[in-house]
């Protein structure tokens, strides 16, 4: 009792106690987290508008699910590019005001074939109801499923305005006479001028030098052109879970042991059960299923189908009789003939006529009697002189796929056409020729080979690692890594023999750790922030092993590396110091002596053109050819720095272009340039736009 008086005495002290306790440990957790705000739930912004998570990972859902086969990773960088192009599109159109009827958004819907001709969405008369679209949303119960229709009219409401945003944008873009003339005349004045060019390469690299400071002042003049994103530099070895010599015996040993009979006790009788080989079962279906990793397949296959290092003995294969084991890729096999059958495989060719309303396109429009009279003509033709096949399909088939090789469709199984089509070729002998109608149109075929084929019952047990050689590849992944942290990677590595990757650059959203293939798990850890330089991971790699990594190097986001600078940015200013060099060597009142002095030849570029600036010899040299129009008649330049080498030039003749008032040529083709203006709109926004992105918050 007097305990419990003491504690009530000092129950204020020790209620401040635990306060203090409680809110110092939600302070360390938000000092952790970065801040007192919460975390951010919009994965997002484009110009200051956000982009909500929830929505984001349904779309990213959605697109997984559209069946395109693409990664996680590549339906969120799909789903966050149309969403920068959203955003910024729908601030343009807010801008400038655009706006769409309920009759233009019904049109748009209609467009799309999934919704304008979906029953679902139509009425009485077969014609799509907005109504019946928009109820059929309300009675969606999936969260995602409403969401994506709310999300189709959204997209159709904003391609409406596009529609009329492209109108705008491409309305603004014309061709002036002007333009057309300037054009012209880029084409047709022509200069002609002697030259000499001094190549960069005539003095050594080892004669200048770059300094750091160099590569970096020049980065600053053209932020833009030399920015970079941060990145993260990544090598890794790669144990892998391979069969070992004793696992490929082990396996082959277990398909030899198919080949005799074999005595295996019955759990169920409690005796030993003795069973018949792979040859002598009388039931060969449940025998392959029961012990191969692929079911059977009663497929028959030509010679030109099987294995070609073992396609002569499997065809040529006695009925009941078995071949293996055998290695045919990853897998040992063990083949057992089911027999063979005469002309199971057909080579045929044709010449297809469709009509307006069959599966296949006609070349013009006509009726099925039309195409079928068509038809008859060409088959007249050919029975006359069967040589004609092949060029009157080359001429006339509607089947652009086969038309180009004269109308060869190789060889094909039986149901791998349509019916009649099917028919025809199986039902007939080599070199028949005939008219079938199918649902594409009126078929002139012609047999031109049969082949005969085999069925073969296959055993086929993948070559793999057995347990115990995976648990040591896993055992010496564990022991690398730990040497790889203790010691240097390469040291450990060199220790177990294992070669070690080139190092990669990665950027924080990348998927592809360059020969491992998409490892997104590598690089998430590389740019967490608990993930310092030359810290090391293992990772597993399902049906490969295990790869182990090293942080190798941590790029702030800003100018590029300066190792990266040197490639791309150093031959310019070494190019820079040494048409210094050779500019002092230059001198000389005429091209001769300037000639002589650095050992080259004057040389001549006749007729060039300011639309086409490439000089005989030298290049692309735009800088040189328009000088050359600047510069008087017989008068020297002053030393030119051009793309290869330093010129001086001398202008020795100028031809101006003939006047015409047509310019026809060059009107379409500003005009076609122009066409093209809509598709530059979005890099232009997107490169003055402040986008935001978080989605590396998101465990993407």
């Amino acid at each position: 009792m007097a305990i419990l008086g003491k504690i009530r005495q000092r129950s204020f002290i020790l209620i401040v106690i635990i306060a203090l306790a409680l809110f110092s440990f939600v302070l360390a957790d938000v000092i952790q987290s970065g801040g007192f705000s919460q975390s951010s739930t919009n994965v997002g912004s484009v110009n200051g508008e956000d982009i909500a998570f929830e929505n984001f990972r349904i779309k990213v859902a959605n697109t997984e699910k559209s069946g395109q086969g693409m990664s996680t990773t590549q339906a969120v960088n799909r789903v966050w590019e149309q969403e920068i192009n959203v955003a910024l599109l729908s601030e343009e159109l807010e801008k400038l005001g655009i706006r769409i009827s309920e009759k233009h958004l019904i049109e748009t819907l209609k467009a799309d074939q999934n919704f304008g001709q979906n029953p679902s969405f139509q009425n009485e008369l077969g014609q799509f109801d907005i109504n019946k679209y928009r109820q059929y949303i309300k009675s969606s119960k999936s969260p995602e499923e409403i969401q994506y229709y709310e999300s189709i009219e959204e997209n159709a409401n904003i391609n409406a305005k596009y529609q009329i945003y492209g109108a705008l944008v491409k309305s603004g873009y014309f061709t002036t006479q002007n333009d057309a003339k300037f054009k012209y005349n880029m084409e047709n004045n022509k200069v002609t001028f002697d030259f000499v060019a001094v190549p960069y390469s005539s003095v050594k690299d080892s004669e200048v030098s770059v300094s750091d400071k160099e590569l970096l002042d020049y980065m600053k003049k053209y932020p833009k052109k030399y920015k970079a994103d941060e990145t993260r530099e990544i090598e890794y070895v790669i144990i892998e879970d391979k069969a070992s010599e004793a696992d490929k015996i082990e396996i082959k040993n277990k398909l030899t042991s198919f080949l005799s009979p074999r005595v295996v006790y019955n759990a169920a009788t409690a005796k030993n059960d003795t069973l018949p080989s792979f040859a002598a079962t009388s039931n060969t279906i449940e025998f392959v299923n029961a012990n191969s990793d692929f079911p059977y397949d009663s497929t028959y296959l030509a010679k030109s189908d099987l294995p070609a290092e073992f396609a002569e003995t499997l065809f040529n294969l006695p009925e009941g009789q078995v071949y293996g084991p055998y290695v045919y890729g990853d897998y040992y096999a063990l083949s057992k003939s089911m027999g063979r059958k005469a002309g199971a495989k057909a080579r045929a060719s044709h010449i297809l006529i469709s009509f307006t309303g069959s599966r296949a396109q006609p070349k013009e429009d006509r009726t099925k009697e039309e195409a079928k009279v068509k038809a008859e003509g060409i088959l007249a033709q050919i029975n006359a002189n069967p040589d004609s096949f092949t060029s009157l399909a080359l001429t006339t088939s509607e089947d652009q796929g086969s038309a180009q090789r004269g109308g060869d469709l190789d060889f094909f199984g039986p149901g791998q056409m349509v019916p009649a089509f099917n028919d025809f070729v199986f039902n007939n002998g080599v070199g028949k020729v005939g008219l079938v109608e199918t649902e594409f149109g009126y078929h002139i075929i012609k047999v031109t080979d049969k082949q005969d084929a085999v069925r073969l019952a296959t055993i086929a047990q993948k070559i793999q690692a057995s347990e115990k050689t995976a648990e040591g590849a896993y055992a010496n992944a564990v022991k690398f890594e730990m040497a790889a942290t203790e010691k240097s990677f390469e040291a450990a590595a060199k220790e177990q023999k294992l070669t070690i990757e080139p190092s990669l650059r990665v950027k924080i959203l990348d998927e592809m750790l360059g020969q491992a293939g998409p490892q997104r798990q590598v690089i998430r850890w590389a740019f967490e922030k608990d993930t310092d330089v030359n810290d090391v991971k293992r990772f597993e790699i399902p049906k490969v092993g295990h790869l182990v990594a090293r942080l190798k190097k941590v790029n702030e986001e800003g100018f590029l590396a300066i190792e990266e600078a040197r490639l791309q940015v150093e031959p310019i200013l070494k190019n820079k110091k040494k048409a210094e060099k050779i500019i002092a060597k230059m001198k000389g009142t005429s091209l001769d002596a300037i000639a002589k002095s650095n050992a080259v030849q004057v040389q001549n570029a006749p007729d060039v053109t300011l639309e086409t600036p490439v000089v005989a010899s030298a290049g692309f040299e735009p800088k040189v050819v328009g000088v050359a129009f600047a510069t008087p008649v017989n008068k020297l330049s002053a030393p030119i720095e051009g793309n290869g080498s330093v010129f001086v030039i001398k202008t020795t003749n100028r031809t101006d272009a003939l006047p015409t008032m047509n310019y026809g040529n060059q009107v379409n083709a500003l005009n076609s340039q122009n066409a093209s203006a809509l598709g530059r709109v979005f890099p232009a926004l997107k490169e003055k736009a402040k986008i935001k992105d978080n989605r590396f918050q998101f465990n993407y």
